[in-house]
């Protein structure tokens, strides 16, 4: 079996929770360019780590967001 084939199909965020996305995100480019990018009113109005997890875990289309938002910026960032 090949290994570099099986690590070429693993996902990119494997390993990578919510919350870290999240707390990253937060730390690195603040609420209001997370809110710019995914305009929610969990970025916008009176923004936290809890409200957003359970926002986004209930909303697929954001989470996907979020986490292409995270994939652009670790990939910017290398």
């Amino acid at each position: 079996m090949d290994t570099t084939a099986k690590s070429a199909n693993r996902p990119p965020l494997e390993g990578i929770t919510l919350e870290m996305m999240v707390t990253q995100l937060a730390e690195n480019i603040g609420w209001d360019a997370m809110a710019a990018a995914v305009p929610v009113r969990c970025f916008t109005h009176d923004p936290s780590i809890k409200s957003s997890l359970k926002f986004l875990r209930r909303t697929p289309w954001a989470r996907e967001r979020v986490e292409q938002l995270y994939l652009q910026q670790t990939k910017s960032r290398r």
